[in-house]
């Protein structure tokens, strides 16, 4: 038996999609013939049993395409990109849901997928009705929904809505009976789209905690999802796919790092806006040398230059956040609060330097959010993601190692002091 249970080749689809350009301004008889060739074109699409199109001209556009992977058994893939960029696209084409435009995917297994909260579910059943009506919708027999069902009723915590029509459920209890339904069933492939987005902190670590034990069963799980922490926590490898094609696949961290340079590479010039008495107008990381960078040495001090227009007689403080590539907030300085300080009360350009502690951040993606405070404690300028910059490897306690990359999990890489005693006895003859 081959270990790929999914291959996508030269995977494309697209969509005509329509277009108005009917402007207000044109004259009457441009106005008519434009309506007269939609509702002919219309006319015919409807004859030909295809797709009616609202629009006075269609585009044709490419939501995926050219799209290569191989998924093996039991592998635990994310899939991240930009809104837009296919991801869900790919998981109807993989689910049978839509057929592709060009190329070709094989699948080999049983298929479950939970791609919107409640899919399967009908409104006016309840609860316990629709986790047979979706076990069957999954392909799956009334004695296997039985077998699971004890289980699929205590991991979704409903039991004590279990006979109440789920059009009462809240959008949270709809997504915990979707999932557990999902993921109870047994399937050889489990394809999960954006669920974790909803539901709270408890339910989505159960969810994790279960796809974990999915996978570690020899099954195979697709996950879609915005939340990088919940991306890098359960999987070992990313697909980034941006605009329809896919433009990385290997290690989940390393995807995590080209998504968020992409998102950093699309923002064009430094026009962060105002605030009431100042505006953050530039902001670098500098290296040793003071020239501006995207590299940060572990275990060397923190250089940022931020340039702040002051624009009335009130001093303001700043404040710097540095966040993890999954926007989770590391390390934070004031320097009204630790240092005291504030900018002239005076308007004019301010060009202010900071020296942070070093730290030992593991390797992987970092940026810093500034943000300016009045002396009243009210926040006037915040610029999230002001600074970009990444981490190549670390090292701290010598030696070839990376921490992030040989031992795991983690944000700041210590190297912890220590002994061992050891203590040996002979082993006893016989």
């Amino acid at each position: 038996m081959s270990d790929t249970v999914i291959r996508a080749d030269k995977l494309g689809k697209s969509f005509i999609i329509g277009h108005n350009k009917f402007e207000h301004s044109a004259i009457l008889g441009e106005a008519l013939i434009r309506r007269a060739r939609s509702i002919l074109r219309k006319g015919g699409d409807m004859f030909r049993g295809r797709a009616v199109i609202e629009g006075d001209e269609l585009e044709e556009f490419w939501a995926l395409r050219d799209v290569d992977f191989e998924i093996k058994r039991g592998e635990l893939v994310s899939i991240i990109g930009r809104n837009g960029a296919g991801k869900t696209t790919l998981l109807k084409i993989l689910s049978r849901i839509l057929e592709p435009t060009m190329g070709r995917v094989e699948i080999d297994g049983r298929v479950a997928s939970l791609l919107e909260v409640g899919t399967g579910f009908h409104p006016e059943l309840t609860g316990r009705e629709n986790v047979f009506l979706n076990g069957a919708i999954l392909g799956m027999t009334r004695r296997e929904v039985q077998s699971k069902f004890d289980q699929i009723v205590d991991f979704s915590g409903v039991e004590k809505f279990l006979d109440t029509p789920v059009k009462r459920y809240s959008v949270g209890m709809y997504a915990r009976l979707a999932f557990a339904v999902a993921a109870h069933l047994e399937t050889d492939i489990l394809f999960v789209d954006e669920v974790l987005a909803v539901g709270d902190s408890e339910f989505q670590k159960r969810c994790l905690d279960r796809m974990s034990e999915v996978a570690n069963a020899g099954r195979t799980v697709l996950f879609v999802s915005h939340n990088l922490a919940a991306v890098t926590a359960l999987t070992r490898r990313g697909i980034v796919l941006k605009e329809g094609r896919l433009i990385f696949d290997g290690p989940v961290e390393a995807a995590v790092a080209q998504y968020s340079a992409s998102l950093s590479k699309g923002k064009v010039g430094r026009d962060w806006g105002r605030g009431r008495h100042s505006a953050i107008v530039a902001a670098d990381l500098l290296d040793a040398h003071g020239t501006p960078t995207d590299i940060y040495e572990p275990g060397t001090l923190f250089q940022l230059r931020v340039e702040i227009e002051t624009t009335d007689t009130l001093g303001v403080a700043v404040e710097v956040q540095l966040r993890d590539a999954n926007n989770l907030p590391v390390g934070y300085y004031s320097s009204g609060i630790f240092s005291g300080m504030t900018l002239p009360a005076k308007p004019g350009r301010q060009t202010c330097t900071f020296s942070l502690r070093p730290l030992f951040l593991a390797s992987g993606s970092y940026s810093f959010d500034l943000g300016t405070v009045s002396i009243a404690s009210i926040a006037d300028h915040h610029v999230p993601n002001a600074i970009t910059f990444r981490v190549a490897a670390c090292n701290p306690g010598g030696g070839t190692i990376d921490f992030h990359q040989d031992y795991g999990e983690g944000v700041i890489a210590l190297q912890l002091d220590g002994s061992m005693s050891i203590d040996s006895k002979p082993l006893a003859a016989g």
